[in-house]
C-alpha cells in the first residue's frame, strides 16, 4: 500500500443483477464484480484527476446517485495520500460519512458508525464497538487512514462481503482496475443510451424475484412517482450542472419508465 496512491470503489449490498441497471445510469465506465453477497464497482477511469471534484466527492456522489430509488445500501470508499474515508448512502435516507487523515485522526459525522452498523445489519454491540474504536485518535503512526479503512472492510466480512483478490483500500486506481478485470464474474459497464438503460431495468425485473411492486396498482403508482420526481430533478441538475443529482434523476426516470413499461407488458400476456 502506497501513501501516494489514490483510488476508490463502491460496495453495494446487492447482487450484480440488481446493481447493473442503476450502475449503467452513472454514465461512467465501471467494472462490476460479485463480492460474496455484495457487488463491487471499480472505476475504469480517473475523473478526479482532471475535474474540479476530489476523489472523495466523486465517489460519494456516485454512491448517493446509485442508491437513489433502491432498497439496498451503497458504501463509497476512497483514499488519497494516506487520507481515507467512506460515505454510506441508501435510498432517500441521509448519507453519512467519515474520514481519517494521514495520521489516523478522525473527522466526520459522530453517528456515522452507528448508522453503518444499523443499515448493514451488524451486531449492535460487538461490531459497533469495533467500528467506534476506529473513530478514536491513535498515537500509533502506523494506524493511518488507509489502515483504518482496511480494518473497516475486514469487519464487513461478517456481513458477507468477500472482495475479489487484489481489491483493497490503499491500492492505486491502476492496480484496482487490473485486479478487477480478472475478478471472477466481472463485467464491464458503459453508458449506451436511454433505450439500453430502460431495457436493463426490464431485464432485471424479468430475471429477478417477482413481488407486489413489479406489477399492478402499486407498481404503477411507484413508477409514476419515480418519473414525476426524476424528470424535474434531471432538468434542475442540468441547469445547476450537478453530475450527482443528474445521475439521481436519471436513475429515478429510468426505473419509473421501466416499471410502467413492465407492468403494461405483463398485463397484455
Amino acid at each position: 500500500m502506497s501513501r501516494a496512491a489514490t483510488g476508490g470503489m463502491l460496495l453495494c449490498r446487492a447482487e450484480p443483477l440488481a446493481v447493473r441497471p442503476p450502475a449503467h445510469l452513472l454514465r461512467v465506465r465501471l467494472l462490476l464484480a460479485p463480492a460474496g453477497g455484495w457487488s463491487v464497482l471499480v472505476p475504469e477511469d480517473k475523473p478526479w484527476r482532471d475535474g474540479p471534484e476530489t476523489v472523495a466527492e466523486v465517489l460519494t456522489d456516485w454512491g448517493s446517485a446509485l442508491a437513489t430509488g433502491t432498497t439496498w445500501p451503497v458504501l463509497s470508499l476512497w483514499w488519497e495520500a494516506g487520507r481515507a474515508g467512506f460515505a454510506l448512502a441508501g435510498g432517500f435516507r441521509r448519507t453519512v460519512a467519515h474520514a481519517w487523515d494521514a495520521a489516523g485522526s478522525p473527522s466526520g459525522e459522530p453517528d456515522a458508525m452507528r448508522a453503518l452498523s444499523a443499515r448493514l445489519g451488524l451486531d449492535p454491540v460487538l461490531d459497533l464497538a469495533e467500528l467506534e474504536r476506529l473513530t478514536r485518535a491513535d498515537a500509533d503512526p502506523a494506524v493511518d487512514g488507509e489502515a483504518r479503512l482496511l480494518a473497516l472492510v475486514a469487519l464487513l466480512t461478517r456481513a458477507g462481503l468477500a472482495l475479489p483478490p487484489g481489491l483493497a483500500p490503499g491500492e492505486s486506481a491502476d492496480r484496482l482496475r487490473a485486479a478487477a478485470r480478472v475478478a471472477p464474474g466481472v463485467e464491464p459497464l458503459e453508458w449506451s443510451g436511454w433505450r439500453d438503460a430502460v431495457r436493463a431495468e426490464l431485464d432485471a425485473a424479468e430475471r429477478g424475484p417477482l413481488g407486489p411492486w413489479v406489477r399492478g396498482p402499486r407498481a404503477r403508482l411507484l413508477g409514476t412517482a419515480q418519473v414525476a420526481a426524476g424528470a424535474p430533478l434531471l432538468a434542475w441538475a442540468a441547469h445547476r450542472r450537478s453530475p450527482g443529482w443528474a445521475t439521481a434523476g436519471a436513475v429515478l426516470l429510468a426505473q419509473g419508465t421501466a416499471a410502467l413499461a413492465y407492468d403494461r407488458a405483463r398485463a397484455r400476456r
